[in-house]
């Protein structure tokens, strides 16, 4: 019985100890892991993945409620997708970015024509990092100033300006490594900075607290201001009513670019191809990566206006990639727009978020005394766990690490443990599966969630 294929070629079966523990000796050995201390992991082998599915070695099945890291919006080894780069790797294998390609003008064009009024052309980069990278390069060259406003709940990628633009505490390791990053608050109504009582208290106040930052910065010094539209790993955090409406009026006044950093929150996520698409705001530069492929071959890119393309028709841009707009990760990205259209990805995403996890979610949040908050959209939902809902008292602490993140590594192992691959991060069970789960492994998902809550509740009373 063949279980899964190896890097041979090889057929296998499940339980082959001697090919798991030669992956574990090579990774061991070789592979050095980000985010890490080196000596303190073990990563699963994994050996196959298919639909919203994966196995390790010895054929524990995992259900992917994380989606890996929120890119696998098709799914493993979506069938048209592995053709797309089978039959492009067949023609034309690589091209230099100075060249004409055909995957990457029909996929710039896709993007172009589906994400705002006023797109004009797409660079095309390896991934989120540096899409953000060079969307800040954009609008500095573009204005002629400098500063970058973002907000300290927010993850834009590990690379020299993306983790200075990051609000979260992967930041403060890495220093200082663009000075003219300035961060402020943005709106977040269950914990609120701003002693709001209500989600337009909360917009209007956040709203405030930006036009003080923009103030005092010098609007003449700011070049742009980039978010996540939809927060992602720091809590599924849907903006409220007019806050985005609110943050490009203070961006036209003051003649600032707005950057909508779509990574995470793109590609059908949230139930429409783009997040800012559902708040009737038009960006002057919106970055994506993980979905317009599903990772598949490394892909991201800067959506470009016309007005700041047009500040390089007769100037160089300052900057390239050997493989920008790789033509492998191109024709995945056409495929992927492909089966979006075929298959109504975007209504798809809706309904069932609409109707069966929003639903679901806080039917088991009322069951649990550990959950102080459901939020979200589409197929990308928080469970905000804590260990007292009068107080919100997270059920780790913030950035918590060691002994102080046991409860929480004590929920996710059960997650594991009951099959589901779940997305972790701080005091949060986030879901965020595949786009294309059935309805009947996305309810079975929720259900393991909620016997798994059973562990959040028992934490969360120890700590009281």
């Amino acid at each position: 019985m063949t279980d899964y294929v190896d890097l041979a070629g090889e057929a296998r079966s499940f339980g082959d100890a001697a090919a798991q523990q030669r992956v574990r000796e090579n990774d061991r050995g070789y592979v050095f892991h980000s985010w890490s201390a080196q000596g303190k992991i073990d990563p699963l082998p994994v050996a196959k993945g298919e639909g919203v599915r994966f196995w390790d070695y010895d054929g524990k099945e995992y259900l992917d409620f994380s989606s890996q890291l929120v890119n696998l919006n098709l799914g493993h080894q979506h069938p048209e997708l592995v053709a797309a780069i089978t039959s492009q790797a067949q023609r034309l294998a690589t091209i230099q970015p100075a060249f004409a390609n055909d995957a990457r003008g029909e996929l710039a064009r896709l993007l172009v024509e589906n994400s705002f009024a006023g797109a004009r052309s797409v660079f095309f980069t390896n991934g989120g990092a540096d899409a953000n990278e060079y969307a800040i390069r954009l609008a500095r060259h573009h204005t002629g100033r400098q500063k970058v406003l973002a907000r300290y709940r927010s993850y834009h990628g590990s690379t020299a300006t993306a983790i200075t633009l990051t609000g979260e505490p992967r930041r403060w390791a890495n220093g200082v490594l663009d000075a003219n990053v300035v961060h402020f608050f943005g709106p977040y109504e269950y914990r609120s900075e701003f002693w709001a009582g209500s989600a337009a208290e909360e917009s209007e106040r956040a709203l405030q607290h930006l036009a003080h930052t923009i103030e005092l910065e010098g609007p003449g010094t700011i070049a742009a201001l980039i978010l996540e539209t939809v927060t992602g790993t720091n809590g599924i955090l849907v903006p409220p009513p007019g806050y985005l409406e609110g943050v490009r009026e203070l961006c036209d006044k003051h003649g600032i670019m707005l950057i909508c950093d779509e990574v995470m929150a793109g590609f059908g996520r949230t139930g429409s191809l783009f997040a800012f698409q559902q708040f009737g705001i038009t960006p002057d530069l919106v970055t994506f990566a993980k979905g317009v492929n599903s990772g598949y071959v490394p892909l991201g890119g800067v959506i470009i206006s016309e007005a700041i393309h047009g500040s390089f028709e007769s100037s160089p841009f300052p900057g390239g990639l050997t493989y920008s707009g790789h033509p492998l990760a191109c024709a995945a990205g056409v495929a992927t727009f492909e089966v979006f259209e075929r298959e109504q990805i975007c209504e798809r995403v809706r309904d069932l978020g609409e109707r069966v996890v929003g639903p679901k979610l806080r039917e088991i949040a009322a069951k649990h005394p550990s959950v102080g908050e459901v939020r979200g959209l589409g197929l990308f939902w928080a469970l905000e766990l804590v260990t007292d809902r009068e107080t919100g008292e997270p059920l780790v602490p913030f950035n918590a690490s060691g002994d102080a993140a046991a409860p929480m590594n004590r929920v996710v192992a059960a997650c594991k443990d009951a099959g589901l691959w779940p997305f972790a991060a701080g005091n949060r069970l986030q879901i965020a599966p595949p786009l294309i789960i059935s309805e009947a492994d996305l309810v079975r998902g929720l259900e393991i969630i909620d016997e798994v809550l059973d562990v959040a509740d028992r934490e969360a009373a120890a700590l009281r």
